[in-house]
């Protein structure tokens, strides 16, 4: 491990906005704010909100800022990418605004029923293969619903076109009730606004090569079944930022089959 990094994991050690507990220690003690994030960290009864996946935390800091009314969390497994978010956060004594690193597979451990009134999930890996990895699958929705409000929104901003393709779907085959649905946010003049208009590196580095950015949003019910679609979905013809020929920035709907499960 490099020095830049052991530095950055030193400096998170002191930071009060930062929070890191090994699973054997959640396992034998539990997190001794969960259901408490309010009371004991915020010290307000604002809405508390996630950012799942938030890398260097871009996004976190760009909400916070924006809206001091509501409290918000970066999650990410990295602590070095999560490093320069939370430099951010202590240097300008931002009250509302906190990182948590943990796997996402662990947010019950947390925080409690209800606790969390939002969730952001932006630009995760589309996980074209392992729809039981995909962060808008239905596997990681029950996982939301451990810690959501009843009616809580989920927020996706992608640019992947099966990501985006994918979530549609699965929303609409659960009957999730969307709120918004955009396969070009920068190109919709009503798509753009004060949450929206938030960029990180990574995305404007798609923007910069021609890639629209996609935006869906829904509310998760506390109840109801959750099922898989049985779809085939066109995969995207790129995996990285180096990798691969994007598709035309107008491909908004890749094709889509339904799986034939007949045994031959």
């Amino acid at each position: 491990m490099g020095k830049n990094k052991l530095k950055k994991f030193s400096d998170m050690e002191s930071m009060e906005c930062v929070f890191q507990y090994p699973f054997s220690v959640l396992k034998e003690r539990g997190f001794p704010m969960k259901g408490r994030w309010n009371s004991d960290y915020f010290h307000n009864d604002n809405p508390i909100i996630l950012e799942l996946g938030c890398g260097k935390g871009e996004y976190t800091v760009g909400l916070a800022a924006r809206f001091p009314d509501k409290n918000f969390i970066g999650i990410d497994i990295k602590g070095a990418r999560m490093w320069s978010g939370a430099c951010q956060v202590c240097d300008r004594k931002m009250g509302n605004a906190a990182f948590l690193r943990t796997s996402i597979e662990l947010l019950p451990y947390f925080f409690a029923a209800g606790e969390v009134d939002e969730i952001w999930i932006t630009f995760p890996d589309p996980q074209m293969k392992k729809v039981n990895k995909r962060l808008t699958g239905t596997r990681f929705l029950r996982l939301y619903r451990e810690v959501l409000k009843d009616g809580g929104r989920v927020h996706l901003k992608t640019d992947s076109p099966f990501l985006y393709t994918y979530t549609g779907i699965m929303a609409r085959h659960n009957s999730l009730p969307l709120i918004a649905d955009t396969c070009d946010l920068y190109g919709d003049p009503q798509g753009v606004d004060d949450i929206l208009g938030i960029r990180t590196f990574y995305e404007q580095q798609w923007l910069d090569r021609g890639l629209t950015i996609k935006y869906i949003s829904w509310t998760l019910p506390a109840q109801g079944e959750l099922s898989e679609p049985e779809v085939e979905i066109e995969p995207d013809t790129y995996r990285s930022f180096s990798r691969g020929e994007l598709q035309c920035p107008e491909l908004c709907n890749p094709q889509v089959r339904i799986k034939n499960n007949d045994k031959q």
